[in-house]
């Protein structure tokens, strides 16, 4: 899952199958810190082995058309053109993980505060009471299925932000429910 909660959301919100209004509400730490943490990221091409092996499998598997050419002048125009393919390999999965597209989500019991990092550009921040925050599935707005996203800021001015548009439907159905009861904990706490 191409998202993590600190600390977990079951700690935050009692044990499986409790009731909201059994268990004590959660305190707010001392030092000012978030109730909650939530990182989101893209899901990233390759890491250690998986890159190098995928670099070494295509080096081999370029090899294989050009051995029967060593010795001749076409090997090397056949190298070139294998080495110049593998160097454009190289180079788009070293730049798939240096972009660092990111949102962190924070929760404090006064305030929600959406951060999000572009590939390109800078940190785009949202920010909301849980009071006034509402979620939004959408099942389909033409391009994206089930499209998360949050409104908030009261009722005289709402802004709606997207929330995790690099997830599958998959992930951000789960990550509905979770945040769904993350804030109705919030509300009723």
């Amino acid at each position: 899952m191409p998202y993590l909660w600190t600390p977990s959301a079951d700690s935050f919100l009692g044990p499986a199958g409790t009731r909201h209004d059994s268990s004590p509400p959660p305190t707010e730490p001392e030092d000012g810190a978030p109730l909650l943490r939530l990182e989101l990221w893209p899901h990233r091409s390759l890491k250690g082995k998986g890159f190098s092996a995928a670099i070494w499998l295509m080096f081999l598997g370029g090899l294989i058309p050009i051995v029967p050419f060593i010795g001749t002048i076409a090997f090397w125009v056949l190298l070139i053109f294998m080495m110049t393919a593998l160097t454009a390999l190289w180079t788009a999965l070293r730049r798939s993980d240096r972009d660092r597209l990111r949102e962190e989500l924070l929760i404090w019991h006064d305030r929600v505060t959406l951060s999000h990092w572009p590939e390109k550009g800078a940190r785009l921040d949202w920010q909301a009471n849980p009071y006034w925050l509402r979620l939004s599935l959408h099942p389909s707005n033409g391009k994206v299925e089930q499209y998360l996203t949050l409104k908030g800021g009261g009722p005289e001015h709402t802004r709606e932000v997207e929330l995790g548009a690099f997830l599958s439907p998959e992930e951000r159905e789960r990550l509905y429910d979770e945040l769904s009861r993350v804030v109705g904990r919030l509300k009723t706490g």
